[in-house]
């Protein structure tokens, strides 16, 4: 019986080296600007929403997560405080970073911005620093909005606590709800629709010029510029207000059409 000939094995053969060849070294994905995020572990949106909004060619964003409860309440808020600079640190050590943004704001409004900022340049002296809150102060001026609506997850004697800190930066929170859900899994389920059916709502309210929608675990940002087109005023989120203040920190002042009114801004 002869051999079946495509049954005998191929004869080994040296691969044909070619050496070390040249390469060039550009900017990378941040040539533009690199923003680094440090995420609560728990949240299901932020990044998200980052890359539907931050879509600019040569800009790009690193994050790291920190570990927090599921249950929103002030002493689990605070307790996420030292667990800020470690985070920070893990984002691409020894690449330098334009920006830095802490993505929790109702931690920022507990701890302070002050302290936020101070623990995030624990691991990165000197860096420009965000938080939700941060970004949503910057961008009410930008946008000339005085007259508050305030909608959130939180519980009341949270919402109570971010009232008095908006209230105590020259701010009329002309309005205030909550879903009351203070659970972060839960909160990052809250529908769209029922969003966009409160700050309808909330819209109707005498005196308010401009909403804010707040935590991080809601879904808006993408749906931002279609809101406002219906109910008539400007509308920015804990996301959407920071992922735009990164970019302008970061010397971006690229418009983003989709971001609605505010990414067509710069910083005032």
């Amino acid at each position: 019986m002869s051999a079946n000939p495509a049954a005998a094995p191929l004869a080994a053969s040296e691969p044909v080296d070619l050496g070390v060849l040249p390469s060039e070294i550009d900017g990378g994905l941040a040539s533009r600007a690199a923003i680094g995020l440090a995420i609560l572990a728990t949240d299901q949106t932020l990044e998200h929403e980052f890359r539907a909004l931050v879509r600019i060619p040569g800009v790009a964003f690193y994050e790291a997560r920190l570990f927090n409860d599921n249950d929103i309440t002030p002493e689990t808020l605070r307790a996420i405080g030292p667990r800020i600079a470690p985070t920070v640190d893990l984002i691409l050590p020894s690449i330098p970073l334009d920006v830095v943004g802490f993505g929790c704001t109702s931690a920022t409004m507990t701890l302070g911005e002050e302290a936020v900022f101070a623990e995030i340049r624990k691991a990165r002296p000197g860096v420009a620093c965000t938080t939700p809150i941060t970004g949503a102060l910057a961008a009410f001026k930008a946008l000339g909005a005085r007259g508050i609506g305030l909608l959130t997850p939180y519980a009341p004697e949270i919402n109570r606590g971010l009232v008095a800190y908006f209230s105590g930066r020259g701010l009329d929170i002309a309005a205030v709800a909550t879903f009351d859900r203070r659970d972060d899994r839960e909160a990052a389920r809250i529908s769209l629709a029922s969003i966009e059916a409160a700050a309808e709502r909330m819209a109707a309210v005498p005196g308010v010029d401009a909403i804010f929608i707040s935590c991080t675990s809601l879904r808006v940002a993408e749906a931002v510029a279609g809101l406002e087109q219906r109910i008539g005023i400007p509308v920015t989120s804990s996301n959407h207000a920071m992922a735009w203040h990164c970019l302008r920190l970061a010397g971006i002042d690229d418009v983003v059409p989709a971001g609605g009114r505010l990414f067509a801004l710069p910083i005032s």
